[in-house]
C-alpha cells in the first residue's frame, strides 16, 4: 500500500513502520537474494532457469520437477470463500464465526453497559479494551472446554471512538480535539484483557464474574526485570530506582509459554512521546534510531509529563519490551523482560531447543529492520512451573544474518563481544538491550522488509517469517532473479535450523512465497498454480501453525485501492507438491485488519481478532459498500464500529479444515 493512500490512526501506525530508520550499511534481504540466485543461475548455466527463477522459488522448482501431472493434494478441505469487500465478515461454508467480545463489553460485576456517548476512563477500565490484536488461550485444569483468553489492545482510533471528533494526528489536526478526559479513556483502552471463557453445546461464551478477569492498561504498575532493571537510563522522577513502570502500550502480537504465561509485545511505542532531546543528549542517537521524532500520534504528552521527553528524558527506554503476565494469578505483577531486547516487537512465538532451553523468535516491525531470537540460559522444567517463573531474565539475544548462499547465522548481542564495547557506547548488557537496534546494526544484521510475526512449526521444525512489504526498496537493489523493487505486497521466508535445533547458530533459508496477484506478471508473485483467483493475498502480517502443522496467514493492508480485496485469513501449503498453494478461509469487514490467529490444541476452535473495522484508506469500495456510513458522526444507531474477537468453529463439531 502506498503512503499517499493513508488517512487515519491505523495509517499513522503503518507509516511509522514504513519509515525505515536503519541508516546502517548492512545489506538488505533483496540484495542478498539477488546475489544468491544470480550466483545459482550462473552455476547452472541455464538461461531458462534464470527466467523461471524470477517468478518461483528454487524449492518450488525442485518440487515441480519431482511432481507428477496430477493436481497437488491439499491438506485443507474447506470450500474457499470469495475475495471481496463489504460491511461484514465472511467465513468458509460449514463454519460458524461468532463474535465473542467487542470493545466496551463489560467484564466485571460492577462494569456499566457500554455507552459510547457517555464513556469515561473509569468505565473503560472495567470494559474490554480497544483494537484487539494478539489473542491467546490458556486452558484451565487441562480442559479443552474452559480457559483464559488473553488479548492485546494495541492502540486507539479517536475518529471511531469519540462522536464527532474526526481524525486526530500530528499532521492533519495537530491533536487539537483531544482533552484530558479523552486521553485518559485512551490510556484505559490500551494494554490487555484476561477473560475466562467456556464452551457448552459447541459454543463459547464469557464466564461471568470470573475471579480471573483482569484489565492491564497504560497505568497498571509493571515490574522491570532483566539486565536493564535498575539501570540509570531507566530511572525517572516516578521511579528513581528504574525498577517499575506504569503501563504497557501499543501491544501488538505475542505468545503463550508452555508453562501458561502470556507474552505481550510492545511495538510502536516511540510515537506516544512528545518533544525531543538535545543533539548532545546521551539518548539522542538511541531515540533517533527508535523513531522518537517529536511528532506523536497521541496527545498523552500534553496532559501526562512522563510522555514528554523534555520533562522525563528516560521514560521512552521503559517501553518497547516483551511483557510476561501470569493470567492465572490476577494479583500478580506483570514483568517487562528486558533481556529480550528493546525494539518494535511484533510477536513472541516460541519453541524448545534440542536440550530443552526456551527459544523466542521476534520480528522488529519496521522497513529495513531485523529478525531476532532469544535463547534462555536455563532449561524449561514442565514439572515445576515455579522454576520457569523468571527464566526469561537470563539468556542470549541474537539477530539474524541471511547470506547469499542460502545459509544464515544467528549473531549474539552480548556486551563485550565484537563491536559491542564501551568504545561504541555499550558499557553493559543493559546498554545492549536498550539499544538492540544499534547493536544489531554494528553486527551487520540483514535489513528485512518489515519483519512481523515469526512462527515455529513444531511438526517440521521450520520457522516462518512474515515480511509485510517495503515499497522503499530501490530498483538498483534487485535484478531479474530478485524479489521486486518497491515491494508493495511482501513475502514469506522459511528458516530451517541446523539439525532441527532452534538454538543452533546456523540455519538454511528459503523464500516460501512472494505475495500479490499472480495474474499480473509485473507483480512477480510466486504462489503455486493451484492457487485460485481468491486464494492469493498481499501483506502477510500475523500467522499461526495449527496442531496438524499447517500454516495460516493473517494480513494487514489489503483494500480496494491496494489489492481489491479485504484483509483476512488464508491457509498456505508449505510441504509437498502443493507447496505455495493458498486458500481463502475468512475475511474481515471493510477497513479492518485481520489479527490473531490462535488455535486451541485440538484445532476445534480458532480465535481471530478483527481490528479497527470502519477505518480505511479505501473510503469507498466501488460497487460494494461505503465506509463513511459506519463512522461518527453519521451513525444513526449511535454505536460506532467495534473491534472484536471472533470464534470460528466447525458446524457440527470437529477440527477446522
Amino acid at each position: 500500500m502506498t503512503d499517499d493512500l493513508r488517512t487515519t490512526r491505523a495509517v499513522a501506525c503503518e507509516d511509522a513502520e514504513n519509515v525505515g530508520r536503519n541508516s546502517s550499511a548492512n545489506p538488505t534481504l533483496g540484495e542478498i537474494i539477488a546475489a544468491r540466485f544470480s550466483r545459482r543461475d550462473l552455476m547452472r548455466g541455464a538461461l531458462a532457469a534464470t527466467a523461471i527463477a524470477a517468478t518461483i522459488s528454487p524449492r518450488a522448482l525442485d518440487a515441480a520437477g519431482a511432481a507428477s501431472a496430477a493436481e497437488p493434494a491439499s491438506r485443507f478441505d474447506f470450500k474457499e470463500i470469495e475475495a471481496g469487500i463489504d460491511e461484514t465478515h465472511h467465513v468458509a461454508d460449514g463454519y460458524d464465526a461468532d463474535v465473542l467480545l467487542r470493545w466496551g463489553d463489560p467484564l466485571f460485576p460492577d462494569a456499566p453497559a457500554f455507552d459510547p456517548l457517555a464513556q469515561t476512563a473509569e468505565k473503560q477500565r472495567l470494559q474490554f479494551g480497544y483494537n484487539n490484536d494478539f489473542v491467546g488461550f490458556v486452558p484451565l485444569d487441562g480442559s479443552a472446554d474452559r480457559g483464559l483468553l488473553v488479548v492485546n489492545h494495541e492502540y486507539t482510533n479517536e475518529e471511531l471512538m469519540f462522536p464527532g471528533l474526526g481524525v486526530q494526528d500530528s499532521k492533519s489536526a495537530a491533536l487539537a480535539g483531544m482533552t484530558r478526559e479523552l486521553v485518559d479513556i485512551e490510556m484505559a483502552a490500551h494494554g490487555g484483557s484476561v477473560v475466562e471463557i467456556a464452551r457448552a453445546g459447541g459454543k463459547w461464551s464469557v464466564v461471568p464474574n470470573s475471579r480471573y478477569t483482569r484489565r492491564i492498561t497504560a497505568e497498571t504498575e509493571i515490574a522491570i526485570h532483566g539486565p536493564a532493571a535498575g539501570h540509570e537510563r531507566l530511572r525517572t522522577s516516578y521511579d528513581p530506582e528504574g525498577r517499575r513502570v506504569r503501563g504497557m502500550i501499543n501491544n501488538c502480537a505475542g505468545g503463550v509459554t508452555p508453562w501458561g504465561t502470556w507474552l505481550t509485545c510492545e511495538e510502536n511505542t516511540n510515537n506516544y512521546f512528545w518533544g525531543k532531546v538535545a543533539d548532545d543528549h546521551r539518548e539522542a542517537t538511541n531515540y533517533k534510531r527508535i523513531g522518537i521524532t517529536g511528532s506523536p500520534w497521541q496527545a498523552w504528552g500534553r496532559f501526562h509529563d512522563r510522555f514528554d521527553v523534555a520533562k522525563e528524558p528516560n521514560e521512552p527506554n521503559r517501553f518497547g519490551w516483551v511483557v510476561e503476565i501470569d493470567p492465572t494469578d490476577p494479583a500478580s505483577t506483570p514483568k517487562k523482560r528486558t533481556a529480550m531486547g528493546r525494539f518494535k516487537h511484533e510477536g513472541a512465538a516460541n519453541a524448545l531447543s534440542a536440550d530443552g532451553r526456551f527459544v523466542v523468535y521476534q520480528g522488529d516491525d519496521e522497513r529495513f529492520d531485523y529478525v531476532y531470537r532469544f535463547v534462555t540460559a536455563a532449561k524449561v522444567d514442565m514439572a515445576d512451573r515455579a522454576h520457569n517463573a523468571d527464566i526469561l531474565d537470563d539468556g542470549v539475544l541474537h539477530v539474524a544474518r541471511f547470506d547469499a548462499d542460502g545459509r544464515g547465522r544467528w549473531m549474539r548481542l552480548v556486551q563485550g563481544e565484537g563491536p559491542l564495547t564501551p568504545v561504541n557506547g555499550f558499557a553493559s548488557q543493559a546498554d545492549v538491550v536498550i539499544e538492540a537496534r544499534r547493536a544489531a546494526d554494528l553486527l551487520g544484521a540483514t535489513k528485512m522488509d518489515r519483519p512481523e510475526d515469526v512462527e515455529a512449526n513444531p511438526k517440521t521444525g521450520k520457522v516462518y517469517v512474515m515480511l509485510t512489504n517495503n515499497s522503499k526498496r530501490k530498483a538498483d537493489q534487485v535484478d531479474a532473479a530478485n524479489p521486486r523493487p518497491e515491494n508493495a505486497f511482501g513475502h514469506i521466508v522459511e528458516i530451517t535450523p541446523d539439525g532441527g535445533d532452534h538454538a543452533a547458530e546456523g540455519f538454511a533459508w528459503e523464500i516460501l512465497v512472494k505475495c500479490g496477484d499472480p495474474s499480473i506478471a509485473a507483480v512477480g508473485a510466486t504462489f503455486s498454480s493451484a492457487t485460485s483467483v481468491n486464494g492469493w493475498f498481499g501483506m502477510p502480517d500475523n500467522c499461526a501453525v495449527d496442531a496438524q502443522g499447517r500454516l495460516w496467514i493473517a494480513t494487514d493492508g489489503n483494500g480496494a485501492k491496494s489489492t481489491g480485496r479485504a484483509d483476512g485469513l488464508w491457509a498456505l501449503e508449505t510441504e509437498g507438491t502443493a507447496r505455495g498453494a493458498s486458500k481463502h478461509f475468512f475475511r474481515v469487514p471493510a477497513g479492518a485488519e485481520m489479527c490473531g490467529p490462535y488455535f486451541t490444541a485440538d484445532d476445534t476452535t480458532l480465535f481471530l481478532a478483527v481490528q479497527h473495522p470502519g477505518e480505511s484508506d479505501d473510503d469507498k469500495a466501488p460497487g460494494t459498500f461505503e465506509v463513511p456510513a459506519t463512522r461518527w458522526p453519521d451513525f444513526a444507531t449511535g454505536m460506532p464500529p467495534r473491534p472484536s474477537v471472533v470464534v470460528v468453529t466447525k458446524r457440527g463439531g470437529g477440527a477446522i479444515a
